[in-house]
């Protein structure tokens, strides 16, 4: 059985770092990154907990793909694709718990 994959921003609260991923479990990895499970990581460092964008894809190759992409996109550029879905910039999370 092939597993899907998405790709996810999550921020601080004053929007100011961008953490770019990519994971198969949204919801869990979510939860990892608010619940500081991996205190050294780069999110836990800079208090990025907020998810602001995510993508869904069939597959993991997919969604890693995508990632790999975006990671050679401007600032800038990201913030725009944020502005079209989440122009609050508000947190999503909400709307991945409820899968």
């Amino acid at each position: 059985m092939e597993r899907g994959g998405c790709i996810y921003f999550i921020t601080n609260t004053y929007n100011t770092v961008l953490y770019l991923g990519v994971t198969s479990d949204l919801q869990k990895r979510i939860y990892q990154h608010k619940n500081k499970e991996f205190p050294n990581s780069f999110t836990a460092k800079y208090n990025c907990n907020k998810l602001v964008y995510f993508e869904l894809f069939a597959n993991i190759e997919e969604a890693i793909a995508r990632e790999k992409n975006l990671k050679n996109w401007k600032r800038e550029w990201k913030n725009d694709l944020i502005i079209k879905m989440n122009p609050e910039w508000k947190d999503l999370s909400s709307e991945v718990e409820n899968w």
